[in-house]
């Protein structure tokens, strides 16, 4: 066999291998997803922790899954894992796993959190206070007092609001669904250690029906209102009265004191909800093209679901931008619940149906392919509205919108197992129009004409950050205006970039989250395409202000005022660096002529985002991830490996070159480049001999800014002004050095003391001279 032959016969071999792990693998993990829970925990958690006065566990048994709890012969009750019993998922879209003990009269008698994969609660938030909220459970009994919906026991933490939102959920609708199961709270279970209570109660007469399926079928086109009529697509309408009749019934204390304002008629949301999948009403919503847009998205037996909204809430909210998920919005259906991330997000531009109107917010999402969901039974999509009480303290409530496929959009599948229609169904909330008991999440964005709009609250709320950010902003332009003085003090100045890129990483960083990410630029390029709508930007104070700042001052320090001063990644770059420095690692001198090729590349990524964007937004802030700043800075690092891998890899190309991302990768840096085009002042000095002969500047320049021939780039320039302290720089700069001696000779000069020469006497001599003879004179 030939060696190119045997070479690909290998290759292929190897590729072979690599999938079929990669499918085991995945099918494990799968399995390990799916797999009860239970079991694990019994093994990790003593029966006494748990519950108090227990010393032994029985077998885990039924269906949810649970395990008795002995004392001696004695049963206390029974024990069993939330996520065993609902499908609820965390802010990192994974189970948040939650260990219950209820006593035999359903009253909680323990709670601890046993399992988690939250970001938020591995970074600043510790899980001593998550551990306390939870406590505040234990001695609840949701049968002789249910709990109202939405509402937690304590008030929830700033910060991790979507986490023990999600917390509370599973945990009153799997206490619920477990007591009622197990018959606790009945004279039978009350007689603990007598036998099954599960088997001693009552058992209703179970009725059945065909279940059901999305029909393929019906494709017919029709219109807005006619879907409407037929509750195809499904409306929820919420006032400015109704709102805060919500929070004045179901919200936190103080919540009402802080009123929704505007007409109590004015609209505060409407909210429309359909299965876009089905292909009569995707057709009719989306139009042919886009039908086949999401065709080509789905995957076999995969559903997708569209949501619109209008008024003065927004029930998309800004909160995917950074963290990837929409927060605001929650997918319920039985015991199962979810939210959706921004892979799974398509934005719809406007509904191609005959009458519809236009929309501020218009997306469909595809049902994640883990999650065990029938589009074709009942579910509904639980809105959270949120309402700003303070800097560190907030209020919810929840909405639900009620949402079955009508007759004729579904047909019965004789395959599946008949649905019992009499069995225990956790009731949805009430419609808001009938006076409403529930309400929801959602970052509100207030029309110009309200005059408490949430971002104004938020703005409120964050006074302290505000007026801590406006301050060092204060200093910077300072600095700037009077760099040429300040850069003399060689000294003093190098300490004060350190100290405020110290201030940049810490709290602008890490602490505000006030991170600007091309995202960022990708958003406002499609706003403005689009629907653009200030209060969306100004629902992030911090974020706005940095970017007020930055656009102001291109225009006279190009992009170095943030990708020098206030980018918390440039910031953490630089900073690791020195480090490296005092440490003694080597730096590596990247070619004039190479590293004038690799500048290109950000550029090229920047283009191709902007490209995606147009096309999906969501798509394009997904492949927005060659950013290290969500890993480093939002979530300091604690995110899946491979994440960590590529920020760390960065960080570590940066110790040997400095700000390597920033010089080649960064796509924000090359966003904010192209407008710093337009710069109306050139504040950096520089000599004619600047390049030739000398070129201190050339070499030491941080980013390679500085041409071998001595012209400053603008577009690379970071502002950092070390070429300023060596154009002043009494040692080390030729110019200067050339001209203090020059100074120093003619003031040398000027201090010699004048030598005053005394008068001497001039003797002048008189010589007689001898007379030539005539004849003599004529011959010569």
């Amino acid at each position: 066999m030939p060696v190119g032959e045997n070479r690909i016969g290998v290759s292929v071999l190897k590729t072979w291998i690599l999938t079929l792990c990669t499918a085991v693998v995945l099918a494990l993990v799968s399995a390990q997803a799916f797999a009860e829970r239970l079991p694990e925990f019994l093994n990790k958690v003593p029966p006494a922790e748990i519950f108090p006065g227990a010393d032994r566990y029985g077998t885990p048994e039924g269906k949810p899954m649970a395990a008795r709890v002995y004392q001696g012969d004695k049963q206390l009750g029974l024990v069993f894992i939330t996520t065993d019993v609902v499908n609820t998922r965390g802010y990192s879209s994974k189970p948040i796993d939650t260990m219950v003990a209820l006593a035999n009269d359903g009253t909680i008698a323990g709670a601890k959190l046993v399992a988690h994969n939250e970001p938020i609660m591995l970074i600043g938030i510790p899980q001593s206070r998550v551990d306390k909220f939870i406590d505040n459970y234990v001695g609840l009994n949701f049968l002789k007092d249910p709990p109202k919906p939405g509402v937690a026991p304590a008030d929830i933490i700033s910060g991790a609001t979507v986490t023990l939102m999600v917390i509370n959920d599973s945990m009153q609708r799997a206490v619920k669904a477990v007591a009622h199961q197990y018959g606790l709270g009945t004279a039978a279970a009350m007689q603990a250690g007598q036998g099954d209570t599960a088997a001693s109660a009552a058992e209703p007469e179970v009725k059945t029906r065909p279940r059901r399926m999305v029909n393929p079928d019906k494709q017919d086109v029709q219109s807005w209102q006619a879907l409407l009529d037929q509750k195809a697509v499904v409306k929820m309408h919420m006032t400015v009265d109704e709102v805060n009749r919500l929070f004045e019934q179901n919200g936190k204390a103080g919540s009402a004191d802080h009123p929704e304002q505007g007409e109590g008629s004015d609209t505060f949301i409407d909210l429309y909800v359909a299965l876009v999948s089905q292909p009569s009403i995707g057709k009719t919503l989306l139009g042919e093209q886009g039908w086949d847009n999401l065709q080509r998205r789905l995957k076999p037996g995969q559903q997708a679901v569209l949501v619109a909204g209008e008024g003065h809430y927004s029930w998309k909210g800004s909160g995917y931008v950074r963290g990837g998920i929409f927060d605001r919005i929650e997918m319920i259906q039985g015991e199962t619940s979810f939210r959706f991330t921004d892979a799974q997000h398509e934005r719809v531009v406007a509904l191609a149906a005959q009458g519809a109107p236009a929309f501020k917010e218009v997306s469909w999402f595809t049902i994640p392919e883990d999650v065990a969901f029938d589009a074709a039974e009942p579910w509904r999509l639980q809105l959270m509205i949120q309402r700003v009480l303070s800097v560190n303290d907030k209020a919810f409530v929840t909405a639900d919108v009620a949402y079955e496929l009508p007759e004729g959009y579904y047909a019965d599948d004789p395959k599946a197992e008949p649905v019992a229609v009499s069995a225990p169904v956790e009731a949805a909330a009430p419609q808001v129009e009938a006076a409403g008991q529930t309400a929801g999440i959602a970052d509100a964005a207030s029309e110009d004409g309200a005059a408490n709009q949430l971002w104004k609250e938020i703005w409120k709320a964050k006074q302290g950050q505000i007026i801590v950010v406006g301050i060092a902003l204060a200093i910077l332009l300072t600095v700037f205006l009077f760099q040429d003085v300040l850069t003399r003090y060689e000294k003093w100045y190098d300490r004060f970039r350190l100290c405020f890129l110290t201030f940049t990483l810490f709290y602008i960083g890490w602490y505000a989250q006030a991170q600007l990410s091309v995202v960022n630029t990708l958003t406002l390029f499609s706003a403005i395409l689009t629907d653009f709508r200030w209060d969306f930007f100004l629902m992030d104070p911090l974020v706005f202000i940095l970017w007020l700042f930055t656009a102001a001052t291109m225009l006279l320090w190009n992009r170095g005022t943030f990708c020098g001063w206030l980018c918390p990644f440039g910031s953490l770059q630089e900073l690791t660096n020195r480090i490296a420095k005092k440490l003694g690692v080597k730096q590596i001198n990247v070619p004039h002529l190479l590293h004038t090729r690799l500048i290109s590349v950000k550029y090229v990524i920047f283009f191709g985002l902007l490209a995606i964007s147009l096309y999906d937004l969501g798509l394009a802030e997904h492949f927005a991830e060659v950013e290290p700043f969500k890993t480093a800075i939002i979530l300091k690092f604690m995110r899946e490996w491979w994440f960590v891998l590529f920020a760390a890899a960065l960080l570590l190309a940066g110790l040997f070159i400095e700000r390597f991302f920033c010089r080649y990768l960064c796509p924000l840096g090359a966003a904010i480049a192209i407008p710093a085009r337009l710069r109306i002042f050139d504040w950096l000095r520089r000599y004619k001999m600047c390049g030739n002969p000398c070129q201190i500047c050339t070499h030491e320049c941080p980013v390679q800014a500085i041409a071998p021939e001595g012209d400053i780039h603008p577009n690379e320039c970071i502002q950092c002004l070390h070429c300023q302290v060596m154009y002043h720089h009494d040692q080390r700069c030729p110019q200067v050095v050339a001209t203090n001696k020059k100074k120093q000779r003619q003031a040398a000069a000027k201090n010699q003391p004048q030598e005053t020469a005394e008068p001497q006497e001039q003797v002048v001599h008189f010589v007689k001279q001898k007379q030539i003879p005539l004849e003599k004179q004529q011959e010569v």
